[in-house]
């Protein structure tokens, strides 16, 4: 399975206020495992950044000055992510932003959150951690994922740490191409090891005194429930 896990940055938070996107992660995963190929574009958005959205990415109006529009990136954008599986954590955001951006260009045809796969690992969060805290931060501290360089938020590195927290929170990353048969029955290649045969299991049997115990314990249970689950047919509890 191919897999895209995305991230966006904007200049503030809702789209129908005339807010665009400023940069995009992307990674690409196949079969549980990052192949390396990325997507990651800083945006000229033409507009002003607002205060709360520098303080959490710290992207400048200046820094952005001079890199390419929407228009110029949105083929190579769909390019990469087409066919895919799309993972983002808390999806309605980033995809109302791209819903709204390829709008802009005035393209025919649905909505391009309406023909992808998206699985949203915000409400894979809450289904698994009901009641919680389970922002990006919160699932790196519970799942011991390292965010040290999170000081602020940057679409290709948070895209990163989703990365590791979707596969923990899926179960791990897949094996390292050894099969169990492998590791039972190739060891020519692993120096000092040396495969032992089990031992007998010990087994030990009840002692007459146990018997009568047991038996005398099946006698109480039958006398006060009228019936034990537990006495063989046809066995006398005398």
């Amino acid at each position: 399975m191919r897999q895209v896990l995305l991230d966006t940055e904007t200049t503030g938070l809702e789209p129908e206020n005339g807010h665009r996107i400023i940069e995009i992660g992307a990674l690409e995963m196949e079969d549980r495992r990052l192949t390396g190929r990325e997507f990651h574009v800083y945006i000229n958005p033409e507009r002003a950044i607002d205060d709360g959205a520098l303080e959490v990415h710290g992207l400048t109006e200046e820094f952005l000055a001079d890199k390419p529009r929407f228009a110029e990136i949105v083929d190579d954008f769909l390019e990469f992510v087409e066919g895919t599986e799309l993972i983002i954590h808390n999806a309605p955001f980033d995809l109302g932003f791209l819903d709204y951006e390829i709008r802009l260009l005035g393209r025919d045809g649905p909505l391009f959150s309406s023909t992808v796969s998206v699985l949203d690992t915000l409400e894979l969060a809450r289904d698994l951690h009901p009641g919680q805290r389970n922002n990006l931060d919160a699932l790196c501290r519970r799942y011991e994922v390292d965010n040290s360089n999170r000081t602020l938020h940057g679409a290709l590195l948070d895209a990163g740490i989703l990365a590791d927290v979707y596969l923990a929170m899926t179960g791990g990353q897949a094996d390292l191409g050894l099969s169990l048969e492998q590791q039972a029955g190739d060891t020519s290649e692993h120096e000092g090891f040396e495969v032992r045969e089990r031992p007998a299991l010990r087994v030990l049997r009840a002692s007459a005194s146990e018997l009568d115990a047991h038996r005398k314990r099946l006698q109480a249970i039958s006398d006060q429930a009228g019936e034990c689950l537990w006495v063989e047919q046809g066995e006398t509890l005398s």
